[in-house]
């Protein structure tokens, strides 16, 4: 599924669809006509070579499940009917790994002469690494809980699960033995969003923030996120001074060895190699 978006590109040009979606109640009361242009990010490669219909995206169901789900839904702003039904086609085909949809309004309420106005929104699938750690209560719990929560979170695909580990507490704060892991997964949340979903999991384990580097019955960290380098208020990525903690890159070097740091450019394993020769 995730591909970085791949390379190839099946394009639906003004897909027209009579639908209910507008600010003005006449709108969502009478409906209108819409047209949808959409690009659907692909490999073709196996479809090329066996020329066969099930190695690649059935265009013709793409625009019928378009039409349905335009029909079935209603909106009030053109960007929430580009945002969702984005989602839903990543969702339900899995040969996309990223979607340029643009939704056009012909006749919008607008008063004044135009040709068309429309919104246009680029989605895809994310790579996301996550370290998960507990050293309170039944740390193996709290752990195995975090990843069926991802499990069942409707923007995630759980890829990856690392076998967990016993670590020192890092940080110079007394406390008991951490169990640590990683995980890989896809998501189609961005970093922010997937920041407070970890959150709300953190919190359903009765996360407490009272001390830096201090116990916790679980915690969740984002490694890296694609090849995104970034900075906020709240959220940094790649984590900061993850290149000397073992207890994030040997898990991580179990699922990942070969993935590569966006900053320094050296592969998970290689990281791991230089810490534990450092040491």
């Amino acid at each position: 599924m995730y591909s970085e978006w791949a390379k190839d590109e099946i394009h639906i040009d003004r897909l027209e669809v009579f639908a209910y979606h507008g600010v003005y109640p006449e709108e969502t009361r009478n409906g209108q006509t819409f047209y949808v242009n959409a690009v659907l990010y692909t490999d073709m490669e196996k479809a090329g070579t066996s020329d066969e219909l099930e190695h690649t995206v059935d265009y013709g169901a793409v625009c019928h499940f378009i039409t349905k789900w335009m029909q079935e839904n209603t909106c009030r702003l053109l960007e929430a009917v580009a945002e969702r039904l984005s989602e839903a086609l990543l969702l339900n085909y899995s040969l996309v790994s990223a979607v340029s949809l643009e939704i056009v309004k012909p006749f919008a309420p607008v008063l004044l002469p135009f040709e068309e106005i429309s919104v246009r929104v680029n989605r895809s699938w994310h790579r996301a690494y996550i370290a998960l750690g507990s050293n309170m209560g039944e740390r193996e719990s709290f752990l195995s809980d975090a990843i069926e929560a991802m499990k069942k979170h409707p923007l995630i695909e759980l890829r990856k699960v690392s076998e967990l580990l016993v670590t020192k507490p890092y940080g110079g704060v007394e406390q008991d033995d951490f169990l640590n892991g990683a995980v890989e997964i896809e998501t189609l949340m961005n970093p922010q969003q997937l920041l407070e979903a970890l959150h709300e999991m953190e919190n359903a384990a009765g996360r407490e923030r009272t001390i830096h580097w201090g116990p916790r019955t679980l915690d969740l960290d984002i490694l890296f996120f694609d090849k995104i380098v970034m900075e906020s208020d709240n959220l940094v990525i790649p984590h900061p001074d993850l290149e000397n903690r073992r207890f994030v890159l040997e898990p991580l070097a179990e699922i990942a060895p070969a993935f590569r740091h966006p900053v320094t450019g050296k592969s998970i394993r290689v990281l791991l190699r230089d810490l534990e020769d450092f040491r």
